[in-house]
């Protein structure tokens, strides 16, 4: 019997890479129907186009619809996948310009500028949750949606649906690993531990075996004499921590840097992105396109389907499989909450995805940890409730926010560049 997939947020640059990797797979994955929902009409028709060509192209029988009606796509789905932009990428240019002003970063996934990005998805990504409830209650939801731990976290905790967070960080590392040792990415394992967007590499291993000495000692050898304002880490700083930290902690070890180059840059990151995605847009017009392009790569979420179609694959074929992935805790880190979100190996089959044991956490990382877990679970609450005294406190626990005041007032400007986007906390409108 044949799978049926709903994509919401379909009309994302990223949807012909996911819709490839369905098509590469379709032997041992045989989805039989592909649902686009999108809210934007005009960018769904063009997706659309592209995804019939390329299901066309790839000689598999897959029947695509693209729909406006969210509980159309969703009524009888397999599997849910949520990839979407609240606000679009002008909101996300505001998350990026706006925390600068009181001296902190902006970025989309982290920081305040994540929290302005989660308090307009969450009730969105609800909804979601809730059309599933009633008309696909056996699905599994996974959200590819940033930031993708703090709207797991307000997933799992105010939604029955089974709900799986995934990013492409976790399979990017086990790529770049496997590409360096000249092994297939499966032989390896990683031991990740931390939340989405924080987390470490703590040891590596290749069928098996602990090669961590070698891949560390690699890393530093790569660091050693390189150029300090990149987004790379310093030798000095790997000798230090003792593992390898994925690339959003340059935004907590190096943030002054960070923040610096970020305001010496001509545009943000976002506006380099709206500019690449209008590009997109226009190569996924032609009728002779069957294909996704280049230019994708240079969007970013490289092996976003690799990983998103093997996760599916591994629950939908009870494989058994390790994936990293952003679930419930249930005792994994010892010193968070067992029913808070954590991004950790996991193996995953029919029921889910059950995190491994990873132990207690290396002192050098568990207050870091602890910190952004207290915030995002304060920062959810306030995204479903629309409590300001949450919103405040979140921020405030946040390591970025300088200050009470400085997280007075990124609440205030936040809330006030957002407000159509946040009916919680502006009820009347």
């Amino acid at each position: 019997m044949g799978i049926k997939v709903s994509i919401i947020g379909a009309g994302s640059s990223y949807t012909p890479e996911l819709i490839e990797g369905f098509i590469e797979s379709w032997d041992e994955l045989p989805v039989n129907k592909i649902s686009l929902m999108d809210i934007n009409d005009h960018r769904l028709g063009i997706i659309a186009g592209l995804t019939e060509r390329m299901v066309q192209a790839g000689g598999v029988e897959i029947d695509v619809e693209s729909t406006l009606d969210q509980r159309r796509s969703i009524d009888g789905a397999d599997f849910v996948v949520s990839q979407i932009r609240v606000g679009g990428m002008d909101a996300r240019i505001l998350d990026e310009n706006i925390p600068p002003l009181f001296g902190v970063i902006g970025q989309e996934t982290t920081g305040p500028g994540g929290f302005a990005k989660a308090l307009r998805t969450i009730p969105v990504a609800l909804r979601i949750a809730r059309d599933m409830e009633s008309l696909a209650p056996g699905a599994t939801l996974l959200n590819f949606t940033n930031p993708a731990g703090l709207i797991t976290e307000a997933l799992c905790r105010y939604s029955t649906i089974p709900t799986i967070g995934l990013c492409n960080l976790p399979i990017g590392t086990e790529m770049r690993l496997a590409k360096k040792f000249e092994v297939d990415r499966k032989d390896l394992q990683l031991d990740w531990v931390g939340l989405n967007h924080l987390n470490w590499t703590r040891r590596v291993y290749l069928k098996g075996e602990d090669i961590w000495s070698e891949v560390f000692v690699g890393e530093l050898e790569e660091a050693r004499g390189r150029e300090p304002n990149g987004w790379d880490f310093s030798e000095d700083l790997l000798q230090a921590v003792g593992m390898i930290p994925c690339g959003y902690l340059n935004y907590y070890y190096n943030h002054d840097r960070m923040l610096a180059k970020q305001q010496a840059a001509p545009r943000t990151r976002g506006e380099e992105v709206k500019e690449i995605e209008s590009k997109l847009l226009d190569m996924y017009r032609d009728p002779d396109l069957k294909k996704k392009p280049e230019l994708l790569e240079k969007r970013g979420g490289a092996y976003y389907s690799k990983a998103a179609v093997s996760l599916i694959s591994a629950l939908a074929n009870d494989k058994q499989e390790i994936h990293i992935v952003n679930t419930v805790n249930q005792g994994a880190i010892p010193e968070l909450s067992p029913d808070v979100v954590i991004e950790v190996s996991c193996r995953v089959g029919s029921t889910g995805a059950e995190p491994i044991p990873v132990g207690m956490l290396p002192p050098q990382v568990r207050g870091l940890i602890q910190a952004v877990k207290t915030y995002e679970e304060m920062a959810a609450i306030a995204g479903v409730e629309g409590d300001r005294r949450q919103a405040l406190l979140a921020l405030l626990a946040h390591p970025l926010t300088p200050s009470f005041t400085a997280a007075q007032g990124l609440l205030e400007a936040l809330l006030d560049a957002h407000r159509a986007y946040l009916p919680q906390f502006f009820p009347s409108g």
